[in-house]
This record gives C-alpha cells, sequence and structure tokens, in this order.
C-alpha cells in the first residue's frame, strides 16, 4: 500500500514539475509576443491595403476592414487650411488634396511594437504612423507630421489610430465645347459651305478656297484635295500622282526590294520608290487618358503599396506621357516649406553643413534624376522623403560627392 502511494505521490510532482517547468513559461512568453506582433501587423496590412485601394480608384473589402474600423476619405483643404469641396470649381484647384485612411485606435502599450512593423516593412511607405498628440509618428524616422486641425476634425481622429496619409493631385477637367445642331444647307455654283459662328453659311470663293488644276474643295477639311473623279487610270506598273495640283500617270523604277517589315512607296518629291516601315506593324501611339500608377511589391506576405505615387509635401508628381507612370521626385522649390523642412535654410550652410534628401530606396534614387552622383544610403541618413541637415563637424563636407540639397557626403 505503501508503495503505490509513493508512486502517485511521484507521478504527482513530475507531472507539476513539468507543466510549472521555467521553459514552459518561456514558451508560452514567446508564443503571446508572436501573437501580439501577428495581429499589429495585420491591423498595419489591412490599413495600407485599403489606402493603395482608395488610390487606384478600387475598393478592399476584407474581414479586417470591419474588425479594425478602417475609414478611408478624400479630403481638400483651402489656403487656409479649410474643408473644401474636392473638385476643380473656376479652374481653380484646391490648395491642398489629401486621402487619409484611419483604424480603430491601438493600445497605448502596443505603440513599440507598432512602430517596429512600421519601421521594417512600411519605412517607405510616405505619411503612414500612430496618431498622438496631433502628430503623425512614423516608423523608422525621427519627423513627426503635423495633421491640420480640419483633418483631425473631419476625420474624429483620437490618440492610438494608425493614420495613412498621401497627398495627390487632382487632374485637370477636359475643356469640352458644346456645338449647336443645326439643319444642313445646299448651297448654289459659286459659293462653298463653312459651319461659322455657330451655324452653317454659304461663302463665295476667295484665293484660299479657290482650287486649281485636279484639286476641289473639301468643305469639311476647310482645304484643297486631289479631286478623285478626276483620277486617271494607268498603264501597267504605272501609278497615278499629283504633280504640281495635276494628275499624271508615272512609271516607277524597277520594282524595289524592301527588308523583312519594310514596304516600297513611291516619293511623290523624288517620284522615287523608298523601303518604309509597314504601316501594319507599327503600333499608333495614343495620348494619356488615365494616369498609371506603377506599383511596388515587397517581401512575401507583405501588403501591395504603390510608394512611388504617394508624393510627400517635399515632392512633385511628374507622368511619362509615352508609358502613363507616375512618380515622385524631390522638389527643390519645397525647401523653405516648415512641412518640408521644419527650420532656418540660411542656418543649414557653410563648410560643415548641408541640406540632403531623405531617399528611402535604391529605386527612388533610380528615378529621382539624380545623375553623375553615388547616393548614399547608410545607416546615418535619414530615409524619410524630406529635407534634411547634416553636420559633418571638423571633417568637412566632400564636396566632389555631395551635391546639396539633395546629397552631403562627410570627407
Amino acid at each position: 500500500m505503501n508503495i503505490f502511494i509513493m508512486i502517485l505521490v511521484a507521478l504527482f510532482m513530475a507531472g507539476y514539475y513539468i507543466i510549472d517547468s521555467p521553459s514552459q513559461k518561456i514558451q508560452e512568453h514567446e508564443t503571446e509576443y508572436a501573437i501580439e506582433k501577428s495581429d499589429l501587423r495585420m491591423i498595419a496590412q489591412c490599413a495600407a491595403a485599403v489606402h493603395n485601394a482608395q488610390i487606384k480608384g478600387t475598393t478592399f473589402e476584407d474581414v479586417c476592414v470591419q474588425q479594425n474600423n478602417i475609414i478611408s476619405q478624400f479630403i481638400c483643404l483651402d489656403s487656409k487650411l479649410g474643408i473644401t469641396k474636392c473638385e476643380i470649381v473656376r479652374n481653380k484647384k484646391p490648395a491642398f488634396s489629401y486621402i487619409v485612411t484611419a483604424t480603430a485606435p491601438i493600445n497605448d502599450a502596443q505603440y513599440n511594437g507598432m512602430m517596429e512593423i512600421l519601421e521594417s516593412e512600411f519605412n517607405d511607405a510616405g505619411t503612414f504612423g500612430i496618431f498622438n498628440d496631433n502628430v503623425i509618428m512614423s516608423g523608422g524616422t525621427s519627423t513627426k507630421r503635423i495633421v491640420p486641425k480640419s483633418i483631425i476634425e473631419k476625420m474624429e481622429l483620437t490618440p492610438g489610430q494608425l493614420v495613412y496619409l498621401t497627398q495627390y493631385e487632382i487632374p485637370d477637367t477636359l475643356t469640352e465645347i458644346a456645338v449647336n445642331i443645326t439643319e444642313d444647307i445646299t448651297c448654289p455654283v459659286g459659293t462653298v459651305k463653312i459651319y461659322r459662328f455657330g451655324r452653317w453659311q454659304c461663302t463665295g470663293y476667295n484665293t484660299k478656297t479657290n482650287c486649281g488644276g485636279d484639286m476641289v474643295w473639301d468643305s469639311d477639311l476647310m482645304e484643297c484635295v486631289p479631286d478623285e473623279s478626276r483620277k486617271p487610270l494607268c498603264a501597267n506598273n504605272q501609278s497615278a500622282v499629283m504633280v504640281d495640283s495635276v494628275w499624271e500617270c508615272i512609271s516607277p523604277f524597277p520594282e524595289k526590294s524592301c527588308p523583312d517589315k519594310m514596304v516600297a512607296q513611291l516619293n511623290y518629291n523624288t517620284l522615287e520608290w523608298e523601303c518604309v516601315g509597314d504601316p501594319s506593324n507599327i503600333q499608333t501611339i495614343k495620348k494619356c487618358e488615365h494616369i498609371r500608377y506603377n506599383a511596388a511589391y515587397g517581401v512575401a506576405g507583405a501588403t501591395l503599396r504603390a510608394p512611388q505615387t504617394s508624393c510627400t509635401d517635399c515632392e512633385k508628381m511628374i507622368v511619362d506621357n509615352e508609358t502613363c507612370i507616375a512618380r515622385c521626385v524631390p522638389d527643390e522649390t519645397k525647401i523653405t516649406d516648415p512641412r518640408c523642412y521644419n527650420g532656418n535654410v540660411s542656418e543649414c550652410g557653410g563648410p560643415t553643413r548641408a541640406l540632403f534628401f531623405g531617399f528611402p530606396n535604391r529605386e527612388y534614387v533610380n528615378q529621382s534624376g539624380i545623375d553623375g552622383i553615388n547616393v548614399p544610403l547608410g545607416g546615418e541618413y535619414s530615409r524619410n522623403r524630406r529635407f534634411n541637415c547634416k553636420d559633418c563637424g571638423e571633417t568637412g563636407i566632400n564636396t566632389e560627392k555631395s551635391k546639396p540639397p539633395y546629397v552631403v557626403v562627410c570627407n
């Protein structure tokens, strides 16, 4: 009997030791930290997805949006930082236009964890951080973005909310000219029909509309064009061409042998055959109808972001008319803007101090147009996409490797 009791006591003590051992406590603590970090990362990724969808004019639908009360709005301000309509009135745009996305407040004990996530995964996302004391604290930078009071009241922002703020440009509206539909008219011989002052009119020939030779007046094009009714039927291997406003049958030179993807074409000025590109293989280049955003993909599992189109106050947006892709580049004219550089520009100068721009990554540098200068991206340089002051101290500034206010390198 005593031996049976001793065995039960031994089993109970072994189980208690295993359950309450230090290794089990450490494992539980590490699991809780990983779960909290995963939840914070999910909130940041969901907010960024909603914000990027707003930029692209689409909607991001996911359960995380309702769980975290994420809202995103277009907000426009006038020159006095008051709320105004986001539209062009009498050819005048709002002074400032923003896309603002906000989440539900997080616990103040989670601030450090969220700032670590913003620094590691969203350091190039522009103004994206925790709202507290009327400013947005972004991860990885010491800069605090002041939020206008009108935006705070409009969005009803409270401390602890994760806020993503992007400045954008309202596209110009196309000018449309209304044309009154009027009845067609038949003009008598010796006059031509023209559309003038909102209606069709008959007017007499003048020196510009009196077509000579085998030309005829085109009332739609308002110019003289070859009269196809007078075009002659030419013999074999001959072509009918206009020579001094008169149709003539021209015997071309022997057949022209052209390379691949090229065809022979008669030059009406020299009356010789030339090899030109096959028009059927030439793509028609259209003008930009819509700006296309060049989205950048992050690491596996990260949220799709478009940082190159989220311009800050120190950048300007440039659109390539050939590819219709928008990109942000540093704007030197914004240095004196306090939202761009929070300091006295005149005090950051001389042989030891100069301004530099906080380039976020190498891809941004390559598309910024900074030629002939190697842009350093070390830890001593801020990547806040704004202008900063660098003090080289006694070593002084290396004038050969520096290009203020974009790049500053110490000796």
